[in-house]
């Protein structure tokens, strides 16, 4: 008897990682859940980018139906994903940048606030700027409260400040009219 159960122990641990394992080759990485969706955005009070004089917290997204984007000017991605989003802009939503730089962290160099301002004026000088404005996530606390896990990423949210959608990568014209959209409308209408 104890050698069968010494068998069908690690048989099942086998099998159960095995099922874990195979299910992870079929599930789409940009399709996880937010922990956040309908809740509040987590509070925070973090600088405009380019006056960090001026402070932002979650009152900016009462009241307007905001795309929230996570982006840097080192992200290949978002640079492809701007000028959809301003075109989105063109025709009216409002759309607000959440930048964090990877340089400011330290552990890949140093750069000053000013230096990330004008590499920030030049990016959106060649693509465009599609933001009201960009808070600036010096720390990453925000992005991490909000569980980004790189860039680009979006959250649509609605006028009381809640997580209504939150996509992995950019925004696109089929992405756009595939997931965002009717979602969009829904939230205008109320």
């Amino acid at each position: 008897m104890r050698k069968i159960s010494l068998f069908v122990l690690p048989l099942i641990l086998f099998v159960g990682l095995a099922i874990f394992l195979f299910q992870g080759l079929f599930s789409n990485p940009r399709e996880h859940e937010s922990t956040l969706l309908n809740k509040p955005v987590p509070s925070f009070v973090l600088p405009d980018l380019m006056n960090t004089d001026l402070t932002y917290t979650t009152e900016v997204f009462v009241g307007n139906v905001t795309l929230l984007n996570v982006w840097g000017v080192w992200c290949v991605t978002c640079a492809v994903e701007i000028p959809f989003l301003e075109q989105l802009k063109n025709e009216g939503k409002h759309i607000v940048g959440l930048y964090y730089d990877q340089d400011i962290d330290p552990d890949f160099g140093i750069k000053t606030v000013e230096r990330v301002q004008q590499e920030v004026e030049q990016k959106l000088g060649q693509l465009g700027d599609p933001y009201a404005y960009n808070i600036f996530d010096v720390k990453r606390d925000l992005s991490l409260d909000l569980g980004v896990t790189g860039a680009p990423e979006t959250f649509l949210i609605d006028k009381q400040g809640k997580v209504r959608l939150h996509h992995i990568g950019d925004i696109n014209p089929r992405v756009w009219q595939n997931k965002f959209e009717s979602v969009y409308q829904e939230l205008i209408a109320e």
